[in-house]
């Protein structure tokens, strides 16, 4: 028997963002955001791409929740454009998008299925960026407005909440990387736009507690989990460098209200890079939370390279199996990962809010065969499984994505979803995964070796 089961009352979902799936930019009343213009600009995004059309889901959005119903799942992960509310980033609320949003809220509500809103996944307003963006503090107290705003228009209809959806993305990846919008590389930039994600991420907390005591709220940083080499002192302090850079940096503020003095020391020494820490923001940052959203996609084994970028830090290709994206198959990373987030902060409830796997497999006869969806799910959910037995306190688990969408710099080339979008014609066609998704769900488990 290699049954993995699963307690009856697990939350089982599916996970999207606005940019990712909606279309319709200059639609409702929307203003730009900044992945309107960064995807505009030639060479950002693979093949020219933008998520002007995406999936269609603005107009599509009563079938793509047919999708979640015949698939079963009791919670949809979905977020809200920031520039659909307010076009300017501040100032007059567009009615249209909250409508739009309520249109979408009722038919998940009138279906059964428990909405999980993400204020922000990434579309800043471009009104605001030209302002300086995440760069200076305006910007959290304009995102608190926008908060305030969408918690009042929605009270008792969402009562499950997401502040900011993986800030290191959002911040280093972004400002230090260059990878995403808006597209800069500079350490600095990138430092002082994570701790203002975090003073967001905490003054909406305490806005919420304000405004509707029976809601739930949380935020959902993206890690991976690098694993040493060799037990050397080097090669353990290089891991924890990386590891840290997404754990704790993102972590220790919200749960033990100060940064890891090991990294600011870090980057301190390697680039005089500070952190822009003013009076009382570590005290709003560590407001408290009603759970975790980890999302977790790879992982690998890292050493010791000197000069090897911030960290000095090499992963090392043990030819793993790595899915159409290039990332390493690391399902043992996964369970590591919660352990160790367990161990360290304690038993927070924890959502998986996003685990998936690329694969481009074409529509042959009607049908997406994704066996090697099927086994990362097997092999991913079976760590999440392995956690919860090991007393980590994991409610639920949400699959990345429903249906293939715009992946950000990688344009239309990388499908994650257990659902093939046609980009041309918006035809949706579920997958084998989507149905292997839908008989676990409804078994709350399935058997490794089938």
């Amino acid at each position: 028997m290699n049954k993995i089961q699963f307690p009856q009352d697990f939350i089982w979902g599916a996970a999207t963002a606005s940019y990712q799936i909606e279309g319709a930019v200059n639609e409702g009343g929307r203003g730009a955001s900044i992945w309107d213009t960064f995807s505009q600009q030639p060479g950002n995004v693979k093949n020219g791409d933008t998520g002007a059309t995406a999936c269609n889901s603005y107009h599509l959005y009563k079938e793509d929740v047919s999708l979640l119903k015949e698939l079963g799942v009791s919670s949809y992960r979905f977020s809200m454009a920031w520039p659909r509310i307010f076009p300017e980033g501040t100032g007059s609320v567009n009615q249209e998008g909250l409508d739009y949003y309520h249109r979408l809220v009722d038919e998940l509500l009138e279906n059964n299925i428990e909405p999980m809103c993400t204020l922000y996944h990434w579309d800043l307003p471009q009104a605001l960026q030209d302002q300086g963006g995440w760069e200076v503090r305006e910007t959290v107290d304009a995102f608190n407005e926008y908060a305030k705003t969408v918690f009042e228009s929605f009270k008792g209809k969402i009562t499950k909440w997401i502040t900011i959806n993986e800030p290191w993305c959002a911040s280093f990846l972004s400002n230090y990387l260059g990878v995403h919008a808006p597209g800069k590389k500079d350490l600095q930039i990138a430092t002082t736009i994570a701790h203002h994600l975090l003073l967001a991420h905490g003054r909406a907390v305490q806005s919420l507690r304000q405004i509707d005591g029976d809601a739930e709220i949380g935020y959902a940083p993206n890690a991976g989990w690098s694993e040493a080499y060799s037990s050397s002192e080097e090669d353990k302090q290089a891991v924890r460098r990386a590891n840290g850079w997404h754990i704790e940096w993102f972590m220790d503020p919200v749960f033990k209200g100060e940064y890891p003095d090991f990294l600011v020391q870090w980057f301190k020494e390697q680039e005089n890079v500070t952190v822009p820490i003013q009076d009382g923001d570590l005290e709003i940052i560590s407001s408290p939370i009603d759970f975790v959203g980890i999302n977790y996609y790879t992982g690998n084994i890292a050493r010791y390279d000197e000069g090897n970028g911030l960290f000095h830090v090499e992963n090392l290709n043990f030819n793993y199996d790595h899915t159409d994206i290039g990332w390493p198959i690391y399902p043992e990373g996964f369970y590591k990962l919660l352990k160790y987030i367990s161990d360290r902060y304690g038993s927070v409830p924890i959502y998986i809010t996003e685990n998936g796997a690329c694969y481009n497999d074409g529509v042959e006869n009607g049908r997406v065969n994704d066996v090697k969806r099927i086994s990362y799910m097997k092999t991913h959910i079976a760590s999440v499984n392995r956690a919860l037995h090991s007393g980590v306190n994991i409610k639920g688990y949400l699959a990345w994505s429903l249906m293939d969408n715009f992946e950000w710099a990688e344009g239309y080339d990388m499908r994650f979803g257990l659902v093939h979008v046609d980009f041309d014609t918006f035809e949706r066609t579920e997958k084998d995964s989507y149905y292997w998704y839908r008989d676990t769900i409804k078994k709350a488990g399935y058997d490794l070796s089938e």
